[in-house]
């Protein structure tokens, strides 16, 4: 199975030798440090400090300076030098001098072939990983417990699971596959693979389990979204006395994040403060993304804020966060930040900055960050591209959204189209609605989003019948609407509501709610927007439609429910319709409460000011 990976031909390392190191790191015959007076033994062991020392402390000119040393004396060709050399330059995220020198030891140990194989897997470089464990397995050199977990993390990497069972196969035929490292490899590898159910099966067969088998258990049920599992999984840890890590509660946290499950989080975070994570970057990212996604945006600012040394994953966070409430300055000032503390921007902080502009209506300023990518060496993804047909398809340039696409050097995507359809339902233009869906229909089956979107068009403009076509090709191709749900969390409950939905507990009293709501709303102004209800009806059934969407529910849920000091915090998976969005507004004044509700892409929060009887501006 590992013939079948074409070699990765590696650049050329540059020759190692005396001249190409500084010497400033001299090893005299000082009492400190007596190279020639004391025996050969003395100053083998005395390297192999040094150079151990240097690469816990990160030293790379002086290692390299130690290099030259033991180049000089000859002493390069020693197997325990030439490993300790391999992981300096390995540590020092130097793989092709670790390679290097492999090459020119002359006697290889399992170990010098355990340190260079581990060189590239930890340097995310697979290829040559794998090409070197199989040229090692051709020269008769067994595996051990160090080389298994290294190959089998460069097939996690490529996602290459078949190679990987073909690993894992000789990892049980040579009796390593009960190891504990090996094992937690094989876990986390099938796990990323997305093959849960062998990941399980090697996690249960397993005598003892570390931190990176529970944590690639944990992060395999989070990447597939079995939130359920994945929580159980973790309780079960701690009902074990497991020492979990950082990494795990990291990926517990984002299973509470994605599933909004705000007061679960808050206990995590608790935790995390009793055994000392919240300093951590990884765990400091998945707590701001809990809080922002809950509706919490003060919680995520503060997390920011308290973390001392913040890494690029955590910038991005706070940058996508503040996209999503609308705090588009605040946005686009943490992006001068990056660049201000040493730091370089990736292809997701562009695609936050864009996506901050987009939301806000800068076009101007959307396209300077998108020419701004090519100064940093990152050419636009299909993602950015999306975000610039989206700006431009918003702010009502249709045509120059068109260009955009036309320009781009890949195929356009599924979400580029949707972004320009999003974009000619909002401006009402069909024509070019229909050719943005013959273009979508050439990429073959799509998401039920996009059909969707097209039938809304024609409906908008009072062509039913194509819209009616539009939903039988969505019917002929099995494609099935995703339901638009609302849900809101209550004690340890959540509860989940569907347009029209009768089947709560306390739906006559949520009803009730509403009808009593929409009277004083009328009276303050509230005129409903009928024609976000796209089917061909008349005018009073169109209002009772649009009357008890599910969020409308789920905020009167919360009217009876939650106490007055309290914010209503709703989510839900689909776009909240023009006229719910004004709705909310109402809802908010005439309640005198604070309502945040989150659809698929946006937050739109309302907030009641007793003093002045205003509502503030809707985020959305």
């Amino acid at each position: 199975m590992l013939h079948q990976l074409h070699e990765q031909p590696l650049p050329e390392p540059t020759h190692l030798s005396c001249s190409h190191h500084p010497p400033a790191l001299t090893l005299t015959t000082t009492p400190q440090n007596p190279l020639n007076q004391f025996s050969f033994e003395q100053n083998y062991r005395s390297i192999c400090n040094l150079l151990l020392s240097f690469t816990r402390s990160r030293s790379v000119s002086k290692g390299l300076q130690l290099h030259a040393h033991i180049i000089k004396y000859g002493m390069q060709t020693i197997p325990l030098i030439s490993h300790h050399l391999i992981n300096f330059y390995s540590k020092s995220q130097r793989p092709l001098e670790s390679r290097l020198i492999f090459d020119e030891t002359p006697t290889k140990s399992s170990t010098t072939w355990s340190s260079v194989i581990s060189s590239f897997a930890q340097n995310e470089l697979p290829l040559p990983a794998l090409d070197l464990f199989q040229r090692m397995l051709d020269n008769g050199v067994r595996p051990d417990d160090h080389i298994f977990p290294s190959a089998i993390k460069a097939c996690a990497i490529l996602s290459r699971c078949d190679i990987g069972q073909s690993i894992h196969c000789l990892a049980v035929k040579t009796g390593f596959d009960c190891d504990v490292f090996v094992g937690s490899s094989v876990v986390d590898m099938y796990a990323k693979c997305g093959e849960i159910g062998d990941a399980r099966k090697a996690f249960d067969g397993m005598p003892e389990r570390n931190v990176v088998s529970w944590s690639g258990m944990i992060y395999g049920y989070t990447q597939l979204g079995e939130d359920e599992e994945a929580l159980r999984l973790f309780k079960q840890a701690l009902w074990e006395d497991f020492d979990v890590n950082d990494f795990t509660f990291s990926s517990v946290i984002r299973v509470c994040g994605s599933s909004t499950l705000l007061e679960l989080g808050k206990q995590l975070h608790g935790l995390c403060l009793k055994m000392s994570y919240d300093s951590s970057s990884f765990v400091g990212s998945s707590l701001i993304s809990l809080y922002s996604k809950c509706g919490v945006i003060e919680g995520a600012y503060r997390v920011f804020e308290e973390v001392p040394i913040k890494n690029l994953g955590m910038w991005n966070a706070m940058l996508i966060a503040c996209a999503q409430h609308a705090h588009t300055e605040t946005a686009l000032d943490l992006f001068k930040q990056v660049e201000n503390v040493g730091l370089k921007p990736n292809f997701i902080t562009f695609l936050c900055a864009l996506y901050a502009c987009s939301h806000a209506g800068l076009v101007k300023e959307g396209k300077y960050y998108f020419k701004l990518m090519k100064q940093y060496g990152i050419e636009p993804g299909a993602q950015h591209y999306a975000s610039m047909v989206d700006l431009l398809g918003r702010a009502g340039k249709l045509q120059d959204a068109v260009s955009i696409i036309k320009e781009m050097p890949m195929q356009p995507t599924e979400s580029v189209w949707g972004a320009l359809l999003t974009g000619c339902r909002i401006h009402g233009d069909t024509e070019l609605a229909v050719y943005a869906a013959d273009r979508v229909f050439e990429l073959g089956p799509v998401s039920s989003g996009l059909h969707v979107l097209l039938s809304n068009a024609y409906a908008a403009a009072g062509r039913y019948e194509e819209a009616a076509k539009a939903r039988k090709m969505l019917r002929d191709r099995r494609v099935k609407k995703e339901t638009g749900l609302s849900w809101v969390e209550e004690g340890n409950k959540i509860h989940t509501f569907a347009a029209g939905d009768r089947s709560h507990s306390k739906s006559k009293e949520i009803y009730q709610k509403l009808e009593e709501l929409g009277d004083e709303m009328e009276q303050a102004g509230y005129v409903a927007d009928t024609s976000f209800v796209l089917r061909e009806v008349d005018g009073e059934e169109k209002n009772q439609a649009i009357r008890y969407h599910s969020e409308r529910l789920a905020i009167a849920f919360g009217l009876i429910t939650f106490p007055p000091e309290r914010p209503i915090r709703v989510m839900k998976n689909l776009r909240v319709c023009g006229d719910c969005h004004t709705a909310i507004k109402f809802m908010s004044k005439c309640s005198g409460r604070t309502i945040i509700v989150r659809d698929n892409n946006r937050f739109h929060r309302s907030s009641f000011s007793q003093s002045s009887f205003d509502v503030l501006e809707v985020v959305g």
